[in-house]
Protein backbone atom coordinates (compact mmCIF):
# COMPACT_ATOMS: atom_id res chain seq x y z
CA UNK A 1 0.00 0.00 0.00
CA UNK A 2 1.22 3.41 -0.96
CA UNK A 3 2.58 6.07 1.67
CA UNK A 4 0.08 8.71 2.38
CA UNK A 5 1.95 12.13 1.37
CA UNK A 6 3.37 13.47 4.31
CA UNK A 7 2.58 17.90 4.44
CA UNK A 8 4.87 19.75 6.33
CA UNK A 9 3.23 22.64 8.42
CA UNK A 10 3.48 25.71 6.40
CA UNK A 11 4.33 27.76 9.78
CA UNK A 12 8.03 25.75 9.46
CA UNK A 13 8.72 28.07 6.40
CA UNK A 14 7.31 31.25 7.81
CA UNK A 15 10.93 32.73 9.51
CA UNK A 16 12.51 32.08 5.46
CA UNK A 17 14.34 35.08 5.34
CA UNK A 18 13.38 35.90 1.52
CA UNK A 19 15.86 39.03 0.57
CA UNK A 20 19.34 38.13 2.92
CA UNK A 21 22.28 36.44 1.49
CA UNK A 22 21.62 32.44 2.48
CA UNK A 23 20.03 31.10 -0.49
CA UNK A 24 16.41 30.11 -0.53
CA UNK A 25 16.93 26.58 -1.60
CA UNK A 26 19.50 25.91 1.13
CA UNK A 27 16.87 27.19 3.70
CA UNK A 28 14.30 24.98 2.59
CA UNK A 29 16.90 22.58 2.25
CA UNK A 30 18.08 22.99 5.91
CA UNK A 31 14.54 23.26 7.66
CA UNK A 32 13.12 19.99 5.82
CA UNK A 33 16.87 17.92 7.07
CA UNK A 34 15.98 19.40 10.36
CA UNK A 35 12.61 17.74 10.21
CA UNK A 36 14.21 14.43 9.14
CA UNK A 37 16.76 14.45 11.78
CA UNK A 38 14.05 15.28 15.05
CA UNK A 39 11.58 12.61 13.75
CA UNK A 40 8.67 15.23 11.85
CA UNK A 41 9.13 13.46 8.78
CA UNK A 42 9.62 9.86 10.26
CA UNK A 43 11.60 6.72 8.09
CA UNK A 44 9.58 5.80 4.87
CA UNK A 45 7.08 9.01 4.70
CA UNK A 46 6.34 10.52 1.63
CA UNK A 47 7.19 14.08 0.40
CA UNK A 48 4.02 15.84 -0.88
CA UNK A 49 4.97 16.86 -4.72
CA UNK A 50 7.26 19.90 -5.22
CA UNK A 51 4.86 22.11 -6.83
CA UNK A 52 2.43 21.85 -4.19
CA UNK A 53 5.04 22.54 -1.38
CA UNK A 54 5.96 25.83 -3.56
CA UNK A 55 2.78 26.70 -3.94
CA UNK A 56 2.16 26.57 -0.27
CA UNK A 57 5.33 28.24 1.15
CA UNK A 58 5.13 30.60 -2.34
CA UNK A 59 8.39 29.42 -3.96
CA UNK A 60 9.12 28.58 -7.19
CA UNK A 61 9.90 24.65 -8.25
CA UNK A 62 12.90 25.14 -9.09
CA UNK A 63 13.84 26.17 -5.67
CA UNK A 64 12.26 23.42 -3.99
CA UNK A 65 13.21 21.30 -6.85
CA UNK A 66 16.96 22.09 -6.21
CA UNK A 67 16.36 21.98 -2.02
CA UNK A 68 14.95 18.53 -2.75
CA UNK A 69 18.06 17.39 -4.60
CA UNK A 70 20.22 18.53 -1.61
CA UNK A 71 18.87 16.21 0.76
CA UNK A 72 18.87 13.63 -2.66
CA UNK A 73 22.55 14.02 -2.43
CA UNK A 74 22.90 13.77 1.07
CA UNK A 75 20.70 10.87 0.96
CA UNK A 76 18.03 11.53 3.52
CA UNK A 77 15.63 11.71 0.71
CA UNK A 78 15.25 9.63 -2.32
CA UNK A 79 12.91 9.56 -5.21
CA UNK A 80 11.17 6.74 -6.77
CA UNK A 81 9.39 6.66 -9.74
CA UNK A 82 5.66 6.44 -10.02
CA UNK A 83 5.43 7.03 -6.02
CA UNK A 84 7.57 10.18 -5.56
CA UNK A 85 10.03 11.48 -2.70
CA UNK A 86 10.66 9.21 0.34
CA UNK A 87 12.56 9.97 3.78
CA UNK A 88 15.30 7.04 3.65
CA UNK A 89 15.60 4.75 6.84
CA UNK A 90 18.54 6.03 8.63
CA UNK A 91 20.82 9.30 8.25
CA UNK A 92 23.57 8.98 5.62
CA UNK A 93 26.61 10.96 6.78
CA UNK A 94 28.00 10.88 2.73
CA UNK A 95 27.40 10.04 -0.27
CA UNK A 96 28.92 6.63 -1.08
CA UNK A 97 29.97 4.27 -3.89
CA UNK A 98 27.95 1.27 -3.43
CA UNK A 99 30.23 -1.63 -3.93
CA UNK A 100 31.64 -4.52 -2.04
CA UNK A 101 35.47 -5.24 -1.60
CA UNK A 102 35.18 -8.36 -3.97
CA UNK A 103 33.83 -5.67 -7.09
CA UNK A 104 36.00 -3.46 -6.24
CA UNK A 105 38.83 -6.13 -5.92
CA UNK A 106 37.95 -7.86 -9.63
CA UNK A 107 37.64 -4.54 -11.40
CA UNK A 108 41.13 -3.55 -10.43
CA UNK A 109 42.06 -7.34 -11.80
CA UNK A 110 42.50 -8.66 -8.90
CA UNK A 111 42.10 -11.81 -8.14
CA UNK A 112 39.78 -12.27 -4.95
CA UNK A 113 39.24 -15.23 -2.55
CA UNK A 114 37.43 -15.34 0.42
CA UNK A 115 37.52 -17.82 3.38
CA UNK A 116 34.37 -18.29 5.35
CA UNK A 117 35.61 -17.84 9.29
CA UNK A 118 31.94 -17.67 11.00
CA UNK A 119 28.51 -18.33 9.54
CA UNK A 120 25.58 -18.52 12.35
CA UNK A 121 21.55 -17.38 13.14
CA UNK A 122 21.49 -14.78 15.97
CA UNK A 123 18.60 -12.53 17.89
CA UNK A 124 19.23 -9.00 17.21
CA UNK A 125 20.79 -7.57 19.71
CA UNK A 126 19.44 -3.50 20.98
CA UNK A 127 22.42 -2.20 19.42
CA UNK A 128 21.58 -4.00 15.86
CA UNK A 129 18.28 -3.57 16.03
CA UNK A 130 18.42 0.30 16.59
CA UNK A 131 21.14 0.11 13.19
CA UNK A 132 18.78 -2.12 11.33
CA UNK A 133 14.96 -0.79 12.23
CA UNK A 134 13.63 -4.08 13.42
CA UNK A 135 12.61 -5.43 16.29
CA UNK A 136 15.41 -6.33 19.41
CA UNK A 137 15.35 -10.24 19.08
CA UNK A 138 14.59 -10.80 15.21
CA UNK A 139 16.62 -12.87 13.69
CA UNK A 140 19.35 -12.41 11.94
CA UNK A 141 22.03 -13.60 9.71
CA UNK A 142 25.61 -13.37 10.39
CA UNK A 143 28.75 -13.80 8.11
CA UNK A 144 32.32 -13.56 8.71
CA UNK A 145 34.95 -13.17 6.24
CA UNK A 146 38.67 -13.07 5.29
CA UNK A 147 39.18 -11.30 1.82
CA UNK A 148 42.08 -11.76 -0.09
CA UNK A 149 43.83 -10.35 -3.32
CA UNK A 150 46.02 -12.08 -4.95
CA UNK A 151 46.93 -14.70 -2.31
CA UNK A 152 47.42 -11.85 0.29
CA UNK A 153 44.93 -11.09 3.55
CA UNK A 154 43.35 -7.64 3.09
CA UNK A 155 40.41 -7.39 4.94
CA UNK A 156 38.13 -9.11 7.80
CA UNK A 157 34.03 -8.71 6.63
CA UNK A 158 31.72 -9.08 9.09
CA UNK A 159 27.78 -8.81 8.34
CA UNK A 160 24.23 -8.93 9.53
CA UNK A 161 21.34 -9.55 7.56
CA UNK A 162 17.75 -9.81 8.32
CA UNK A 163 17.02 -13.27 8.58
CA UNK A 164 14.98 -13.24 5.65
CA UNK A 165 17.39 -12.12 3.13
CA UNK A 166 20.68 -13.75 4.31
CA UNK A 167 19.61 -16.95 2.89
CA UNK A 168 22.79 -17.82 0.70
CA UNK A 169 24.53 -20.54 -0.27
CA UNK A 170 28.11 -21.09 1.45
CA UNK A 171 29.45 -21.45 -2.87
CA UNK A 172 27.59 -17.87 -3.40
CA UNK A 173 29.57 -16.51 -0.25
CA UNK A 174 33.05 -18.21 -1.38
CA UNK A 175 32.49 -17.26 -4.73
CA UNK A 176 31.02 -13.48 -5.40
CA UNK A 177 30.49 -10.10 -3.10
CA UNK A 178 27.48 -9.89 -0.96
CA UNK A 179 26.19 -7.22 -3.22
CA UNK A 180 26.45 -9.15 -6.25
CA UNK A 181 24.47 -11.77 -4.23
CA UNK A 182 22.04 -9.36 -2.61
CA UNK A 183 21.40 -7.96 -6.34
CA UNK A 184 20.55 -11.31 -7.60
CA UNK A 185 18.15 -12.12 -5.54
CA UNK A 186 16.10 -8.78 -6.13
CA UNK A 187 17.88 -6.22 -3.59
CA UNK A 188 18.07 -3.24 -5.03
CA UNK A 189 20.68 -1.11 -2.70
CA UNK A 190 19.82 2.48 -2.90
CA UNK A 191 22.08 4.23 -0.31
CA UNK A 192 24.44 3.75 2.26
CA UNK A 193 25.15 5.08 5.62
CA UNK A 194 28.97 4.36 6.36
CA UNK A 195 31.36 5.65 8.70
CA UNK A 196 35.20 5.72 8.22
CA UNK A 197 38.17 4.78 10.69
CA UNK A 198 41.20 3.74 12.20
CA UNK A 199 42.34 1.94 15.12
CA UNK A 200 44.86 -0.61 16.22
CA UNK A 201 44.00 -4.38 15.06
CA UNK A 202 43.27 -6.88 17.67
CA UNK A 203 45.51 -10.03 18.22
CA UNK A 204 42.48 -12.38 15.73
CA UNK A 205 42.79 -9.69 13.22
CA UNK A 206 46.63 -9.05 13.24
CA UNK A 207 47.21 -13.35 12.29
CA UNK A 208 44.50 -13.00 10.05
CA UNK A 209 45.51 -9.99 8.43
CA UNK A 210 49.38 -11.31 8.43
CA UNK A 211 50.36 -8.34 10.24
CA UNK A 212 51.89 -7.23 13.37
CA UNK A 213 50.35 -7.08 17.03
CA UNK A 214 48.52 -3.31 17.63
CA UNK A 215 49.68 -2.36 13.86
CA UNK A 216 46.94 0.20 12.98
CA UNK A 217 43.48 -0.72 10.53
CA UNK A 218 41.15 1.04 8.55
CA UNK A 219 37.79 0.46 9.74
CA UNK A 220 34.22 0.11 8.19
CA UNK A 221 31.15 0.49 9.25
CA UNK A 222 27.78 0.76 6.87
CA UNK A 223 24.64 0.32 6.57
CA UNK A 224 22.49 -0.56 3.49
CA UNK A 225 19.41 0.39 2.32
CA UNK A 226 16.88 -0.08 -0.27
CA UNK A 227 14.72 1.72 -2.46
CA UNK A 228 12.13 2.03 -0.24
CA UNK A 229 14.14 3.31 2.77
CA UNK A 230 14.27 -0.15 4.57
CA UNK A 231 18.11 -1.29 6.34
CA UNK A 232 18.99 -4.83 4.31
CA UNK A 233 22.40 -5.25 5.95
CA UNK A 234 25.05 -3.90 8.05
CA UNK A 235 28.52 -4.73 7.58
CA UNK A 236 31.75 -4.14 10.24
CA UNK A 237 34.97 -4.53 8.31
CA UNK A 238 38.62 -3.66 9.37
CA UNK A 239 41.64 -3.12 6.11
CA UNK A 240 45.08 -3.44 5.77
CA UNK A 241 45.73 0.29 5.69
CA UNK A 242 49.35 -0.90 3.52
CA UNK A 243 47.03 -2.65 0.89
CA UNK A 244 43.53 -0.91 0.87
CA UNK A 245 42.61 2.54 1.03
CA UNK A 246 39.66 4.59 0.43
CA UNK A 247 39.15 7.25 -2.12
CA UNK A 248 36.31 9.68 -2.04
CA UNK A 249 35.99 12.61 -4.43
CA UNK A 250 34.60 15.91 -2.79
CA UNK A 251 33.04 18.50 -5.16
CA UNK A 252 32.01 22.23 -4.59
CA UNK A 253 28.67 23.33 -5.50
Amino acid sequence: MQQLEHVLPTGMFMELDRTGPMPLYFQVSSLIEGAILDGTLPPGSRLENEVALGDRIGLSRPTVRRAIQELVDKGLLVRRRGIGTQVVHGQVTRKVELTSLFEDLSRDSRKPTTRILERDDMPASAKLAEILGIEVGAPLVHFKRLRAADGVPIAILENYLPAELGQMSEADLLTHGLYQIMRSSGITIRVAKQNIGARRATSVESDLLEIDKNDPVLTMDRTAFDNSGKAVEFGRHCYRPDLYSFEITLVDK
